[in-house]
């Protein structure tokens, strides 16, 4: 028998409920030969100085000791109820939360929590040869960090797919340690998740992108009027500011040190600061344009009927949809979505219920923008003249409106035979690839040392020095 408390920690009284056990058991043995085979390389015998939560409290849910991967205890937290709680939107507005799954929206609820649930091993599976690259101990501990989160994140969905969907919970749950990133039989469920990450940048990127879709998502399913799901997704949401922290430091970082070799060799040409072992801001641009864009297409159809009916019947909100200041309903309201119409975007109005997608990735794009305009000021503050930017929603998309169609990053239609003439200007090639992965060719784990690539971080993690031993080699 598992020790409920002490093997996984838990706030859903998991000790008394004798089905959710059984469950489990038969679950976890398989999560651990799946974290065995697919989790990070060769690192299960390391003592890695992680964060793990044992609460939901402000003192319980991070608290940090050496730990072994596999013995890391990944447990079952939701933000504690509010018994006064309503659905807060769609046609169920003012009605109490569900406590149950309604029958009526079973299958719909258990595709929105598989779909999530898929995207937390698939991360982990995208990510697990990194560590024989890592820049430093550091970051090497901060990638083990997120890998166990997403692993956690994983339980909470299982955890509900086990509890409230009986024997279609328990095949879905399997399968979800089924699929694998990549494979060409049995893929995960959404594209960018089928991506790889060969490099470090390539993973920073994806954390500040990729993981800020998954924040987003979350939001949205935390406004759920299933409570149960709702109350998870809040809880993650304490836990994934952590990865987009790594993401956009990590990039911020890469940038820094470029930038400072560039100032000190008096050096703008790109071949220059290659030669000298950085990463040249063009490339940064490339894989920027790259993950925008993959991630982008994570939100599904600009016009979509499933993401109306998603609204309406009360299962997914808006972002901070509690502070939105309209009636909750939408069944008059319009937003405006784009179109390639005789070679041209344009805009049209469309009823706002079918553009919830498109709603949700411009506020996306909005924090995205703030995150770009962090990483443009430690260029400004070199005095580099160079500009990051955003390339336009439909440059490199294959959902939505903009599928089909090639359109530069500032927004011109072209032909697809002009575009692939252009493609590497704005896309990392093989070549790209290449660089950056050669000057990552072997890991950097003295305590306090840093790649040449990469600057050392403003602070160490939980108030630790840049030179603690974050990663025992046992």
């Amino acid at each position: 028998m598992i020790n409920y408390t002490e093997k996984i920690p838990n706030n859903v009284d998991l000790g008394r409920d004798r089905v959710l056990q059984r469950a489990l058991e038969h679950w976890q043995p398989a999560y651990m030969g799946w974290w065995y085979d697919m989790g990070p390389n060769e690192s299960h015998n390391y003592e890695v100085y992680l964060r793990t939560a044992i609460s939901v409290e402000p003192d319980g849910w991070a608290q940090f000791d050496y730990v072994k991967m596999p013995d890391y205890r990944w447990g079952i937290f939701l933000q504690p109820r509010d018994e006064k709680r309503e659905v807060n939107f769609g046609a169920h507005k003012g009605q109490p939360a569900w406590q149950e799954v309604p029958g009526e929206y079973r299958s719909t609820l258990r595709r929105i929590i598989v779909t999530q649930g898929d995207t937390e091993p698939a991360s982990v599976e995208q990510q697990r040869m990194l560590g024989a690259s890592c820049p430093s101990m550091y970051d090497l501990r901060n990638i083990f960090q997120v890998n166990v989160e997403e692993g956690r994140h994983l339980w909470a969905m299982v955890y509900l797919l086990h509890r409230y969907f009986g024997r279609d919970g328990r095949e879905e749950a399997e399968s979800l340690l089924a699929r694998r990133s990549g494979d060409a039989d049995n893929p995960r469920i959404l594209g960018a998740f089928n991506e790889p990450t060969p490099d470090w940048l390539a993973f920073y990127m994806f954390t500040f992108f990729t993981d800020r879709d998954g924040k987003f998502q979350l939001c949205a399913l935390a406004e759920s009027g299933f409570d149960p799901l709702s109350r998870t997704c809040r809880f993650m949401l304490t836990e994934e500011a952590h990865h987009m922290f790594v993401g956009e430091t990590g990039v911020g970082r890469i940038i820094q040190r470029t930038c400072e070799v560039m100032k000190e060799h008096k050096l703008d040409d790109p071949s220059d600061v290659r030669a000298l072992g950085v990463i040249d801001l063009q490339t940064i641009q490339k894989y920027l344009n790259f993950h925008y864009s993959v991630t982008l297409d994570l939100y599904g159809s600009d016009v979509s009927s499933n993401a109306a009916n998603y609204f309406t019947n009360g299962l997914k909100g808006r972002f901070r949809e509690t502070k939105l200041e309209d009636d909750h309903v939408l069944s008059e309201a319009e937003y405006p979505v784009y179109e390639v119409v005789d070679e041209k975007i344009v805009a049209k109005k469309v009823p706002a219920l079918t553009a919830l997608n498109e709603r949700l990735r411009d506020d996306y794009i909005d924090e995205i923008a703030d995150g770009v305009a962090r990483w443009q000021r430690v260029i400004d503050t070199a005095g580099i003249p160079f500009r990051f930017t955003l390339p336009h929603k439909g440059f490199h998309r294959e959902i939505g409106n903009f599928a089909g169609h090639f359109i530069t990053p500032e927004g011109e239609v072209l032909s697809e035979e002009a575009w692939k003439k252009r493609e590497s200007e704005w896309l990392p090639t093989l070549k790209d690839h290449a660089f950056v992965q050669s000057l990552m060719t072997g890991r950097v784990v003295e305590p306090g040392k840093f790649a040449n690539w990469i600057a050392p971080p403003a602070r160490g993690v939980n108030n630790q020095p840049l030179n603690f031993e974050y990663v025992r080699f046992n």
